[in-house]
């Protein structure tokens, strides 16, 4: 028992951390549950199986009607309940549901260490040997693999961090777009000199300052190729080019609006809306945003930056979430089948041009003309959310750590230079090296 709620706590605690990073059917125990082969069917035959889906987006819940209703129009002994929760109320609500063994059958995992959390404390069923798995590449899956290497989830969408900017201030003043670092600290000069803020951030929100790291640090620090060693322990966070990102976000502080370690993101947004502001800096979600706000003039993004002019550069990119199979669930075979639908293209397809996002699943072709450039990116030359991706433990975690830190910066407590220490200090609490 102790040992239980050990796991529980640690779990909620690791999920709690994860939330700023980006997302009944059942009644055992789910450490003491082992369903028989091929899954129990508890209901009568002709009776249809009731499935409960978790979910942190409240928002997508049209675009799910219409998911579930072409599943179970092929599947009509399934009812699927789609059953969403405020994103910061559903890590507490899915750990309690899992921890009774009740109410969940189908659940949208957190990524990388926030699913490998669940997973570690068996409260997810494998599905590494599902139809369609295939349709995924080794390192989306990634994001919802155990310690033992299996993966408990399937993948839902792609993220990407970059720079989004109002075509129309642009052309108007006759601005190119940057390649480079350096371009684009004269190009915020440029639209400084202009009376126009050159980026709409806030700050109020340590992560966003994190989404904005992922976007401009990679071309400082190298990308992929840092991240890699980083794993490998062949360098640290306290690596010069990794404190270089970090004095590149000081730079950035002059060209940020008045105040805006204190402001809000929607406030950010009403900035770059009303075009005060020229740029915003945030996930690939936000065009879903951009259209419900009808906003008034056209929009194209920047990856982010080449390290040297020529180059291509690395957009940032991570899987924003996976769906998982309740190990407590009675209906092991039913879900397995709806998960299955999840990870088909037909799924792929309707997902992203409902939602307006890139689907992780291979032949998905998304139809927004930006969100086709960012899948196109992503296959040429993409680098993961270093922080994210690779660094999401700890208490607090390192990623976590590391957002606060940038906070304590902006406000004059912190030097790039302790922000690196900070953050090393607190990955070496728990990292290990790969072998």
């Amino acid at each position: 028992m102790k040992r239980n709620k050990l796991l529980f706590g640690t779990m909620l605690v690791l999920l709690s951390s994860i939330v700023s990073a980006c997302s009944g059917g059942s009644a055992t125990n789910p450490a003491a549950n082992k369903p028989a082969a091929g899954g129990e069917v508890a209901k009568p035959k002709g009776d249809p199986v009731k499935l409960v889906m978790y979910s942190w987006r409240p928002e997508d819940k049209d675009g799910y009607a219409k998911f579930i209703a072409e599943f179970e129009k092929d599947n009509p002994d399934i009812k699927v309940e789609f059953k969403p929760f405020k994103a910061t109320e559903y890590n507490t609500i899915l750990a309690n549901s899992l921890q009774s063994g009740t109410g969940v059958d189908i659940l949208q995992l957190r990524p990388y260490d926030g699913a490998k959390a669940l997973a570690d404390a068996n409260y997810l069923t494998p599905v590494d040997k599902v139809k369609g798995i295939e349709n995924f590449t080794d390192s989306y899956l990634d994001a919802a693999r155990g310690t033992d290497n299996k993966v408990y989830g399937i993948p839902l969408m792609l993220n990407n961090a970059v720079i989004f900017y109002n075509k129309k201030i642009f052309d108007d003043n006759s601005l190119q777009i940057p390649e480079t670092w350096e371009e684009f600290v004269k190009t915020c000069e440029a639209l400084k000199a202009k009376n126009i803020i050159p980026i709409a951030q806030s700050g109020k929100a340590a992560y966003l300052l994190s989404t904005t790291h992922t976007v401009i640090g990679p071309s400082a620090y190298g990308g992929t190729e840092y991240l890699q060693s980083l794993l490998k322990g062949s360098t640290n966070f306290k690596d010069a080019k990794f404190v270089e990102s970090i004095k590149r976000m000081k730079q950035l502080e002059t060209f940020f609006p008045k105040d805006f370690i204190a402001i809000e993101d929607k406030d950010a947004q009403g900035l770059f809306y009303t075009s005060k502001a020229a740029m915003y800096i945030n996930g690939s979600q936000r065009l879903e945003t951009f259209e419900a706000n009808k906003v008034a003039f056209p929009i194209e993004f920047m990856p982010g930056f080449s390290a040297k002019k020529g180059e291509p550069a690395q957009i940032a990119a991570w899987v924003d979430g996976s769906y998982g199979i309740a190990k407590s669930s009675k209906y092991q075979e039913q879900a397995t089948k709806f998960i299955e639908f999840l990870a088909s293209k037909k799924f792929g397809q309707m997902f992203s041009d409902e939602l307006t996002r890139v689907s992780p699943i291979k032949g998905v072709e998304p139809k927004h003309p930006q969100l086709k450039k960012m899948a196109a990116l992503n296959e040429k030359n993409s680098t993961p959310y270093l922080l994210l991706t690779g660094f999401s433990q700890g208490t607090p975690t390192t990623k976590t750590t590391f957002e606060d830190s940038l906070q304590g910066m902006y406000i004059g407590k912190l030097t790039p230079e302790k922000v690196a220490e900070d953050t090393q200090a607190s990955a070496d609490k728990w990292f290990k090296p790969q072998k």
